[in-house]
């Protein structure tokens, strides 16, 4: 039995030096240098079919080609990693509002499933199954794992394809859709395609936190999270002079340009059609107003011997006050407008829980203290 376990590392060993291929250990990566090894496996004939290296990071590899009058079919492969892969098409590059092919091997070696999506937004839940408006060609839609790879092929019945980019995403490894609704992707990216030059532009992007991800936080962190963090500064901690002041115009200082970039991002979004989301930017638009006007606010302070310090305080206060309801009440609209994930909504709540405990402590504390004094 020794001798036996002894031979079997030594065989894999010698594979390993000297690059020979284990059954047990090794695959081969689909290659555009190499025949389409499922061909005989596909219900089409991808004989003609265009190669391209359509995702390098990915080892994304696409055929397609017309093969027929009415008829493009393509052959879409990567490794297998236990999850999905998909692609998506496009006119602009952006997924939502657009449609998509995915397709996932069950688990313990069960049947390939295939399933068109509606790219309604960025969560799970906001791209339907069974929903798109790709023209698929019945009956050749499959999917296929040979040596650790998969194989998503299928037709499209059109004379021409009328989407200018190609969108692809891969899911979570080890992460199988539920219901046939696919975990968020892992990472994705787009190209361009010229389908008459045969010719696809290398895939950019790759990380899943995509713009209107970077939208979202950095609104969430600097007009949610650092400035009402910035407002407790202000309001309970001025025994700590001059500190207080130093760290509450640091962090809103901070809060604004974070959220301002936030801002500039969102204005970039493609949201046609998006329900809710003109209220979205109009308060948006608002708070991005107030929060200048709190800027300006700093260089015009007049000197606490002032009279007009009084009214300028006022206009501070509730200038800033208004600007952080409205913030914490657009963040909720935004999560809302995203269809993200409950985590995302439980956790803000969980912070501004917290945050309105400690403000209602320290404002008793404060009260306290002044009705000792």
């Amino acid at each position: 039995m020794k001798l036996e376990k002894n031979s079997i590392f030594f065989v894999l060993l010698v594979g390993v030096l000297f690059g020979f291929s284990s059954p047990f250990v090794s695959s081969q990566l689909d290659s555009c240098n190499s025949a389409l090894p499922v061909s005989n496996l596909i219900p089409f004939n991808t004989t003609s079919l265009t190669c391209t290296n359509a995702w390098s990071s990915q080892s994304f590899v696409l055929r397609f080609g017309q093969t027929d009058s009415n008829t493009w079919s393509f052959v879409l492969s990567a490794p297998d990693r236990g999850t999905y892969i998909a692609i998506g098409f496009s006119n602009n590059g952006d997924m939502v509002k657009n449609s998509a092919l995915a397709g996932w091997i069950s688990s313990n070696g069960g049947p390939g499933i295939v399933k068109q999506y509606y790219l309604g937004g960025y969560s799970s839940g906001s791209c339907p199954p069974d929903q798109g408006s790709l023209p698929l060609v019945s009956n050749t839609s499959v999917i296929i794992s040979q040596s650790s790879q998969l194989y998503l092929a299928f037709q499209l019945n059109t004379q021409m394809p009328q989407w200018s980019h190609l969108i692809y995403a891969v899911g979570p490894s080890g992460s199988l859709p539920s219901s046939n609704y696919l975990p968020e992707h892992s990472s994705k990216a787009s190209g361009t395609v010229d389908y008459s030059g045969g010719m696809v532009s290398g895939a950019s992007g790759g990380s899943s936190f995509d713009k209107a991800k970077w939208h979202g936080f950095l609104v969430t962190l600097g007009w949610g999270i650092l400035m009402p963090i910035g407002i407790m500064m202000a309001r309970y901690f001025k025994k700590y002079d001059p500190f207080w002041f130093y760290a509450h115009i640091s962090i809103q200082g901070i809060g604004f340009v974070l959220g301002l970039v936030g801002i500039i991002i969102g204005f970039s979004l493609d949201d046609d059609g998006v329900n809710n989301v003109d209220i979205h930017k109009a308060i948006g638009i608002i708070i991005l107003v107030f929060g200048a006007l709190q800027v300006k606010a700093f260089f015009i302070r007049p000197v606490k011997t002032s009279k007009l310090r009084r009214y300028w305080n006022w206009y501070h206060h509730n200038i800033g006050r208004a600007a952080v309801i409205l913030g914490i009440a657009n963040i909720f609209l935004g999560l809302n407008i995203a269809d993200e994930s409950t985590g995302w909504t439980v956790g803000y709540g969980i912070f501004l829980a917290v945050w309105g405990l400690s403000c209602i402590f320290l404002e008793v504390k404060l009260w306290m203290s002044n009705r000792d004094d």
